[in-house]
């Protein structure tokens, strides 16, 4: 998981909310295709293009809009920009079956208490990785049920996530050892940080867990 720093929502989707009358109320289900889009555009950006929840790359064609606090059961909370994230897109279960993960597989469920919120600036650090491409909770007995918790109800350990995590390790490694210190330290911190395009690395804080043991 990556810690999302939520920045001020789009103008355009304030503005359509400020348009809230005695007449006309704004909803989620009145929301117009085209603040809805740039309203996307904008979560997908503060995120780096990366799933909220599992760090696969991700755009506008294979994601949705996730709400962290689901709407049915937080209906005040519908148009709350710092509850709204972006998660990959549900996977069809038309043959052949593919597992669904992230927002689709959390639904309706939310839980304060046992839920690690990417928008917790200490959530990356409660989740551990393998070179096969595991997640696992923390040792931490404060965090550990929390984490583990989130992994089942997100469905973050799930052959399909392992393998895609497991892939990426493998070409990351490939001849890390043979660099200099310095340079090892500088592909790190690169994974930190976004390229040009304010794009993450696809499960850009898995590789900085696995690289930095082997400083």
């Amino acid at each position: 998981m990556k810690f999302i720093k939520k920045s001020e929502e789009p103008e355009i989707f304030q503005q359509w909310k400020s348009q809230a009358n005695e007449n006309w109320q704004p909803t989620w289900d009145v929301l117009r295709a085209k603040e809805k889009r740039q309203l996307h555009q904008s979560l997908l950006a503060e995120q780096g293009f990366i799933c909220c929840y599992c760090q696969r790359q991700i755009s506008i064609e294979d994601s949705h809009i996730e709400h962290l606090k689901p709407r049915t059961r937080y209906p005040d909370l519908a148009l709350e920009y710092t509850n709204l994230l972006a998660s990959c897109k549900g996977e069809s279960e038309e043959p052949p079956p593919v597992p669904v993960h992230c927002g689709h597989h959390k639904k309706d469920w939310y839980d304060e208490d046992l839920l690690v919120s990417p928008l917790d600036e200490n959530c990356e650090q409660l989740f551990t990785y393998t070179e096969l491409g595991e997640i696992r909770p923390i040792s931490d007995p404060q965090w550990q049920k929390s984490a583990e918790t989130t992994i089942d109800q997100l469905g973050l350990d799930i052959d399909k996530l392992r393998a895609m995590r497991r892939e990426a390790i493998e070409a990351i490694l490939e001849g890390f050892e043979d660099l200099t210190e310095s340079d090892k330290h500088q592909l790190i911190e690169g994974f930190k940080t976004t390229d040009n395009e304010g794009k993450y690395t696809e499960f850009c804080m898995v590789l900085v867990y696995i690289l930095k043991q082997y400083l």
